[in-house]
């Protein structure tokens, strides 16, 4: 599924970047080659790298 329809990231990219060590959407967004745009996308793209960050630490 696509978070970021302007800069095409998809879940997976973001969940792997969190699971990589990750931890903000700005910051996975520039591992990806670029910065939120409309923004619109960056609420629920850091609740998802929340969400890995909290269950790799689980582990």
């Amino acid at each position: 599924m696509y978070v970021c329809i302007c800069n095409r990231h998809r879940e997976c990219d973001l969940r792997d970047l969190a699971a990589g060590g990750a931890r903000s959407a700005e910051e996975a967004y520039s591992a990806l080659g670029g910065e939120p745009r409309c923004g619109r996308c960056l609420g629920f793209a850091q609740r998802l790298m929340d969400e890995v960050s909290a269950q790799a630490a689980r582990r």
